[in-house]
């Protein structure tokens, strides 16, 4: 019975979309998907916006498309209600064993709650956030939020960064002063970016969609219309996660200034081997040990890793006690995949890792005063029943130049052989023995790097 649980289950993984990211379809499929500018959900119903942080007077214009600037403040009483929840957390017993296996340990749970009651400060955080320019736009009748900083220098070259789930706007941050400023980062004029760092809508301040119809379709059309508003006529996109979704998306749509993407959660899983994946055997005969080492990554997320997702894919709206309870978020954010999970047991061990403490509570926090647990888990939900089915990492058929950074502790990491026969145009490929799913955030240093080595050509 177990046998046939288990086939059952990875049958269904693959047929309804691994991940909810339902962007790998047949070259047929693609076309039609991806030709209008959203899901035939959103063409038939409007979607209208509600932000939760306090806005400034002058976003009260009539024209709700233009470029408006943005503030946000929270209160003192919801911080302290933050607090108190934290601190009068109901626990469970200890789980019955040894590793984590059974999700995230209660240990590494007491630990971040007795730092996050007690010691933390958000508003050190929230400080960095306010440090930066932020606007909002109304795309499509949904206010998107985004943090835009121009370089100084004359051509800098434009780039929209994509967070995913269950990242934020907070996973950049670290980027944007040596992206826009490289000359003050051991770069030069030619290494400079424009960066816009958007919001995913349900996510953060952007606006909560209260209607089906966002995915990454419409979001990377939404994305394209922000980069026109802006002015820019020549631009790159990049994205991990939901963030490598929504690029690639773009890069099959082939907007008018679009000249390539770069992702660090690369799609380049073959067909047969993709099938096989499915299928939760062993790996085919005749893989390259980079290969070998992949196949046996996503077979064991595929397998113990994916309970989030399912959940996400198909009844996002029961997760009521995530929106109640600041530790149940935080545990649930905690388990999104095995090696980030450990990264972020150990940073809570004392140990020096990629992520400080406060860098993953900023990021909890965020979804917590912004209440987005709900609305940013619609966003599988809207995929897996909106779009056509597919894997989230297999091939795709991208046509424009791609860059690609394979971190070793990434979900999975993309052998070369893979990404070479995936993109017919890759510009670059690099791999790393560290590093995880929150590059930019965890690596910021070796994330610049690429950004400047990857579109070197492009500029």
């Amino acid at each position: 019975m177990k046998q046939a649980d288990d086939t059952s289950r990875r049958r269904f993984l693959k047929e309804s979309s691994i991940l909810g990211l339902a962007v790998a379809f047949s070259p047929g499929t693609i076309v039609e998907a991806f030709a209008g500018s959203k899901s035939k959900t959103t063409k038939e119903q409007d979607t209208m916006t509600q932000t939760n942080a306090t806005q400034s007077a002058s976003e009260q214009v009539a024209d709700k498309t233009a470029i408006r600037p943005f503030q946000f403040s929270f209160p003192d009483s919801e911080l302290a209600d933050l607090r108190r929840r934290v601190n009068a957390t109901k626990w469970p017993e200890r789980e019955q064993v040894s590793d984590a296996s059974q999700g995230v340990q209660l240990a590494t749970m007491q630990k971040l709650a007795r730092y996050w009651g007690t010691d933390y400060e958000w508003r050190k955080g929230e400080a960095k956030l306010k440090a930066v320019s932020h606007f909002i736009t109304e795309i499509d009748g949904l206010d998107i939020h985004f943090i835009h900083v121009r370089s100084k220098h004359e051509n800098a070259l434009p780039m929209i960064v994509t967070h995913g789930w269950p990242g934020s706007i907070i996973e950049q941050m670290k980027i944007i002063e040596p992206l826009t400023n490289p000359t003050a980062h051991g770069g030069t004029a030619a290494d400079a970016f424009h960066l816009v760092i958007p919001s995913l809508p349900g996510y953060g301040f952007s606006g909560k969609p209260t209607k089906p119809g966002w995915n990454p379709v419409s979001i990377a059309k939404a994305w394209a219309t922000l980069m026109q508003r802006l002015g820019y006529t020549k631009y790159v996109a990049q994205g991990g996660d939901w963030g490598n979704a929504v690029s690639e998306v773009m890069a099959f749509q082939q907007p008018r200034g679009l000249l390539g993407i770069h992702t660090n959660m690369a799609a380049t899983v073959p067909p047969d081997i993709s099938k096989a994946l499915a299928t939760g055997g062993p790996a085919p005969a005749g893989l390259s040990p980079d290969e070998k080492h992949a196949y046996e990554q996503i077979d064991d997320f595929y397998k113990n890793g994916l309970g989030y997702a399912i959940e996400m894919n198909n009844r996002p709206q029961t997760l009521y006690g995530i929106v109640d309870s600041p530790v149940g978020l935080a545990g649930w954010i905690l388990d999104h995949d095995i090696r980030s999970y450990q990264m972020i047991a150990r940073v809570f061990d004392g140990k020096f890792e990629g992520l400080s403490r406060d860098d993953v509570l900023d990021n909890i926090t965020l979804y917590w005063l912004t209440n987005t647990a709900i609305s940013s888990a619609r966003l599988y939900w809207d995929t897996a029943h909106n779009l056509p089915p597919g894997g989230f990492f297999d091939v795709r058929g991208i046509q424009l130049p791609v860059a690609v950074s394979a971190f070793a502790e990434e979900i999975y990491q993309a052998p070369k052989s893979w990404a070479e026969k995936a993109y017919p145009k890759l510009i670059h490929y690099n791999r790393f023995p560290k590093g995880g799913h929150f590059a930019a955030w965890e690596q910021p240093e070796l994330f610049v790097g690429e950004m400047r080595t990857s579109f070197k050509s492009l500029r």
